[in-house]
Order: structure tokens, then C-alpha cells, then sequence
């Protein structure tokens, strides 16, 4: 499918679909950090998008992924935001670390995701673009609709909040 095709067909849908589901599903994972809860956001956002083929509101391949990216967000905020509370993860929950791990350390990867999770919403969705999705300040920008120096805040405090939770200093650690 051309990037700057307009979009209308089923034919048109099921690809956007298949192009797009691993990215909708990532960014409701590792937002929810919950794999029905994700495949439930991920359902909703392509009934959207669907919907909005319909009524032609979605103009080309381009457009639609980007607004793929922005409707996962709002739509994983919005999930999250219907949890109870005791299902939030919460810092007082994640244990300190007892000595530094390995950078291959598994127990390392599962806690940092632990701190992720914990992070404020808008805070905990810039680092997923950022480093999960790879995307650039600018992209995560328009996606969230935020000044692109905001942006840059929240990945600063961010990575400030995970080292200080580590017990890292900012001089070990690199972005």
C-alpha cells in the first residue's frame, strides 16, 4: 500500500491491520503491562480506525499510522485510568535493589518495566515511544500533542526517576 494512497477499502483496512497491530499491541502492553488488557485496547483502536475509514476521516497510509500511535495512547490512558487503584503499580511496591545486576539480568529487565509502569501516564507513555517504539521527540510530540520541549522533560525526569529508584547515579548511567 502507497504511504500517500487515500484509504476507503476493507482491502485497505485488513492491511493497515496487519502493518500496524504489532505497534498498537506494543504500546497497550507496555503501557498496561497486561496482555488482555492490551489486546482489549488494541480491538478497540483498530474498531476505530474502522470506523473512521468509514466516515473518511483517515486520508492516507501516513495519516493513519500516525493516528494509530495517538488513538493506542489515549485509548491505554484511558483503560488504565478505569483500573482500580490496587492494580496500579505503585514505587513504594518495587523492592530496592540489593546489589548492582548484570546489564543482561533478567530480574533487571523485569524490575525496570516494575518502574516503568509506575511512572505518571504521560511520563510512562514518552519513554514507551521513546524507547520502545524509537520514536523522536517530534513524533511523540504530535502524537500526544505536546510541545516538543515537554516532551524532552518528561524523558529527562524520567531517566532521573529510574536512576534515583535504581541507585544509580547520573554519572554511571547514559541515555
Amino acid at each position: 500500500m502507497a504511504a500517500y494512497a487515500p484509504v476507503t477499502t476493507e482491502l485497505d483496512f485488513e492491511c493497515l491491520v496487519r502493518e500496524h497491530q504489532r505497534m498498537v499491541y506494543s504500546i497497550a502492553y507496555h503501557f498496561l503491562r497486561d496482555r488482555t488488557a492490551a489486546e482489549e485496547v488494541a480491538q478497540d483502536v483498530f474498531m476505530e480506525l474502522h470506523a473512521g475509514l468509514a466516515k473518511s476521516k483517515i486520508n492516507s497510509g501516513q495519516h493513519a499510522a500516525n493516528w494509530l500511535r495517538r488513538v493506542a495512547c489515549h485509548r491505554s490512558i484511558d483503560y488504565a485510568r478505569r483500573l482500580p487503584k490496587a492494580m496500579q503499580v505503585d514505587w513504594d511496591s518495587i523492592p530496592e535493589p540489593s546489589q548492582p545486576a548484570e546489564a543482561s539480568d533478567p530480574m533487571r529487565s523485569e524490575l525496570l518495566q516494575q518502574m516503568v509502569a509506575s511512572l505518571p501516564e504521560k511520563m510512562r507513555l514518552v519513554v514507551i515511544l521513546k524507547y520502545q517504539e524509537e520514536a523522536e521527540p517530534d513524533e511523540i510530540a504530535r502524537v500526544l500533542d505536546i510541545p516538543v520541549n515537554t516532551v524532552k522533560s518528561h524523558i529527562h525526569r524520567a531517566l532521573k526517576m529510574l536512576r534515583s529508584k535504581m541507585g544509580l547515579t547520573e554519572g554511571k548511567a547514559s541515555a
